[in-house]
């Protein structure tokens, strides 16, 4: 690691704490310039110090910087180890992240990013993601399951995505058919897992899981054409270390769910949190608009939904979307 990443280190497992430019150059073996560089060079990236005479610097608490060494010490042991790089900028998490798996990169690497210039969302929809005010993932997986079953990762990351950002902001959080999570009827998250499988077997080579969470609205708020849906996590940026909890609230939950994927323990959770069972909705397929009734979502995560005309149709997550 480099002395900007070893300090980072320290600093994000003793936020607050002070640590004196010759302990620090003590400790990595390198100069006190070499450490004053790499802490303005962090300041630059936005990280806030505070710096005191005869004391040294201190990370401080409200700072809300996303970085390896800070989603990792919020980290327990069920995410294991995982492979985490950090962007300020990216075009996408998934589409860079397919590349490395295709050159065959680890399971478990994670692409953590500040921002996206080109962020994908499902049926080739562009996915709003703006610097400063998200936080956009995506986690490599190599599973051993038929391509059909690849729905089961993205409803297991909408229950784990659900559950983080409940803890965090104290807000009740649901989910609406099949991957987008709520806060006030507000979307606040996309899901798009994407995959490569072989043609023989009909079996994953890997999939990718990509999660965009809005930590809260961009300054100007959101797009015309998403404002009245979109929301975030915060009504306001939020003191603290808000993205990194997030991110790794997430990787842990998910990858909990992963390592016992056929298990569909998150199901029920997923059924509970639901925000359209027993609801009135409009299904958008390829024809034109329909009104309908959710029923019910059955083990596939598949939704049935009676029309006006008392017919009752199951539906796909790649078929159509749903509009409350």
């Amino acid at each position: 690691m480099s002395v900007k990443e070893e300090i980072l280190k320290m600093f994000e497992g003793s936020r607050g704490d002070f640590f004196s430019g010759g302990e620090l150059a003590s400790k990595l073996g390198v100069s006190r310039n070499a450490i004053w560089k790499a802490v303005r060079q962090l300041e630059r990236e936005g990280y806030q110090f505070e710096a005191v005479s005869g004391r040294g610097y201190a990370l401080r608490r409200e700072s809300d910087v996303i970085s390896a060494q800070g989603i990792k010490k919020y980290l327990g042991r069920t995410a294991g180890n995982p492979d985490i790089k950090v962007y300020r900028t990216i075009t996408s998490t998934n589409t860079v992240l397919k590349e490395m798996a295709s050159e065959g990169a680890a399971e478990g690497t994670v692409l953590v990013a500040a921002e996206q210039t080109a962020g994908k969302g499902r049926m080739s929809r562009k996915f709003h993601s703006p610097g400063g005010t998200g936080l956009y993932l995506s986690i490599l997986l190599r599973p051993k399951m038929k391509a059909q079953e690849a729905l089961f990762i993205t409803t297991a990351a909408a229950v784990a995505v659900a559950r983080t950002v409940e803890e965090v902001s104290g807000k009740q959080a649901g989910i609406k058919w099949v991957n987008d999570v709520l806060i006030d009827r507000k979307k606040i998250c996309g899901i798009l897992t994407e995959a490569s499988f072989d043609l023989e077997s009909g079996e994953l080579e890997y999939a990718v899981c990509g999660i965009g969470v809005n930590i809260c609205p961009p300054e100007g708020g959101f797009p015309e054409e998403i404002k009245d849906i979109a929301g975030g996590v915060f009504d306001a940026p939020s003191a603290g270390d808000v993205k990194n909890r997030i991110a790794a609230g997430i990787i842990e939950k998910f990858m909990e769910y992963y390592a016992n994927l056929p298990e569909h323990s998150f199901f029920e959770e997923y059924v509970r949190r639901s925000v359209i069972v027993g609801k009135e909705i409009v299904v958008l397929g390829k024809d034109k608009p329909r009104k309908a009734t959710a029923l019910s979502i059955n083990q596939n995560c598949n939704l049935t939904v009676r029309y006006d005309d008392g017919t009752e149709e199951t539906l796909s997550s790649g078929e159509v979307s749903i509009k409350i």
